[in-house]
């Protein structure tokens, strides 16, 4: 049995599914999500490094 060329499967030709301007707002927003992560982050562990090293008041 021989399945002609191109009938299913992932070797076909690709086909484009979004626009470029679509894909560059995805782009920014997964960049601006990653930097905001990591600056809260940041200042969590600066709070900690400030909290631990005050004094314990008795």
């Amino acid at each position: 049995m021989i399945r002609p060329s191109g009938a299913a499967g992932f070797g076909g030709c690709s086909a484009p599914v979004a626009s470029s301007r679509l894909t560059d707002a995805v782009a920014a927003s997964l960049a601006i999500g990653s930097l905001s992560l990591c600056l809260i982050v940041t200042l969590t562990v600066l709070s900690i490094k400030v909290s631990m090293a005050m004094p314990i008041p008795a």
